[in-house]
């Protein structure tokens, strides 16, 4: 599965009651790729707001049997 995630540095952004937090991958806000334009303007608003390195991911999950 392949999802959009936001990163600011070295941390992840959460988007939370209209609020964007730092956080670390497990508590991160991912999107479906069909999402793309919301990502942006995500990512546009974070620069906007002062977030440092801002860049929108691709993250890749997969499920193996253990």
């Amino acid at each position: 599965m392949k999802l959009l995630i936001i990163k600011s540095g070295q941390d992840y952004i959460r988007f939370k009651d209209h609020n964007y937090l730092l956080v670390r991958l497990d508590k991160a806000s991912v999107f479906p790729f069909d999402q793309m334009d919301v990502v942006q303007k995500h990512e546009s608003r974070l620069k906007e707001q002062g977030f440092d390195n801002v860049c929108i991911r691709k993250l890749i999950l997969t499920e193996e049997d253990i």
